[in-house]
């Protein structure tokens, strides 16, 4: 087998739709995020990112996208932001994980959302985790019809559970700030900046890493969703109340799954809900636009397992060859890794840990800085909170 590496931002127009047609025979590499798109969007905003390409009989048959930083080391591309990594193949390809690495001159390979399917990797994962889906098979809500009849009929029969509370809520928000709307693909990119700015705003208000501090990070986002191809497509939904916008969520979508991935909303409106809101809205209108599936991510959130229909399973770990720096990598990762998922497979300890970040958060965020600074500058960073944003105690907005 030949192996050529490429920039993931510099592929050929014939190896981009010999990957497209791998993605669309093979059910699972069908995630965008397994996309030469998404590749392409990080090696333009961070750089280092490379395709290696596998050929058989002078046929791209395989699309591996990756990112080499110094001495050799390698991430799955989009490590940190990505749901969902793979060599993407066409069905019966097989190749040898050693090879691979050598071939894309890597000492060492991590990932941290493997699919299952990867089996040359296998003896090289060190844990797999449960990745929470939503079938939306048949073009589940397309029957129930638009407008909002339509999407109280498709809940009421999809989630009986919740339906009585989320519609409570939908008509309370209705009456209290006017008539609600949602559009499911926003062009507005005014409104994609007001979601970087509730997300930087979550993210220090519950001590988190604040991703849209990173400036790569917002023009890989601002830059996705510019794009418009069939097996990629970045969309911008937002919930209103009147003019006012509620929640927001940006993710990229091919032509069967839309992936969840950041979703934000107004604090001052927390008692209603919405990131739930937000997350049965794009469900029911993904399925009307013919998606198959809507992948809530890895993770242990309460939304999840109220809407999950089945779970996907992901693995992280290290691919290595016999080197002096794969050695000294494993070694560093590994034990924070491992720390980490011990926190999060324990609830009590979760939920302690959370309460503890929250008490950072709220120390962190009585910051100053400019108002109105853009999202990914070192003032947006250190953005005071509105007085709203520093009294909300509620749960954090859904997604990453």
């Amino acid at each position: 087998m030949k192996i050529t590496n490429h920039r993931a931002e510099e592929l050929s127009t014939p190896l981009l739709d010999a990957w497209h047609r791998t993605m669309k025979e093979s059910p699972d590499y069908g995630n965008p995020f397994l996309a030469p798109e998404f590749a392409a969007g990080v090696g333009r905003s961070r750089g280092g990112a490379r395709v290696a390409v596998l050929h058989e009989r002078g046929e791209p048959v395989g699309f591996f996208p990756y990112e080499r930083t110094a001495f050799g080391v390698g991430r799955a591309v989009g490590l940190g932001l990505s749901d969902c990594q793979a060599l993407v193949h066409r069905p019966g390809v097989s190749w040898d994980a050693g090879e691979l690495l050598r071939a894309c001159g890597l000492s060492v390979l991590e990932f941290d959302h493997l699919v299952e399917a990867q089996e040359p990797f296998g003896r090289y994962v060190t844990g797999t985790f449960a990745s929470p889906v939503v079938d939306l098979e048949d073009g589940v809500g397309a029957a129930a019809g638009d407008g909002a009849d339509g999407y109280a009929e498709w809940l009421r029969a999809t989630y009986p559970g919740l339906a009585k509370t989320t519609l409570k809520k939908e008509r309370r928000l209705g009456r209290d700030l006017g008539e609600m709307r949602f559009v499911f693909d926003e062009r507005d990119p005014a409104m994609l900046r007001r979601l970087m700015r509730w997300k930087s705003a979550q993210y220090r208000r519950t001590s988190r890493m604040d991703r849209f501090a990173r400036p790569w990070i917002v023009d890989l986002v601002e830059s996705l969703f510019q794009v418009r191809e069939e097996q990629f497509t970045g969309v911008l939904s937002v919930v209103y109340a009147g003019d006012r916008p509620v929640a927001a969520h940006f993710g990229p979508m091919s032509s069967t799954v839309f992936a969840a991935w950041f979703t934000a909303y107004d604090p001052e409106l927390r008692y209603y809900s919405p990131g739930l809101l937000m997350h049965l809205r794009m469900a029911e209108a993904a399925g009307r636009a013919g998606v198959r599936v809507l992948d809530l991510g890895r993770g242990d959130k309460e939304y999840k397992d109220w809407l999950k229909t089945r779970e996907l399973r992901v693995a992280e770990g290290f691919v290595t060859r016999p080197h002096p720096v794969a050695t000294a990598h494993r070694l560093w990762r590994r034990p924070v890794r491992g720390l980490r998922n011990t926190v999060l497979a324990h609830p009590g300890l979760r939920k302690q840990a959370d309460r503890l970040l929250k008490t950072v958060g709220t120390v962190r965020t009585r910051g100053s800085a400019p108002a109105g600074a853009r999202p990914g500058s070192r003032a947006e960073g250190a953005r005071p909170e509105s007085r709203s944003e520093s009294r909300s105690k509620g749960a954090a907005a859904r997604g990453h």
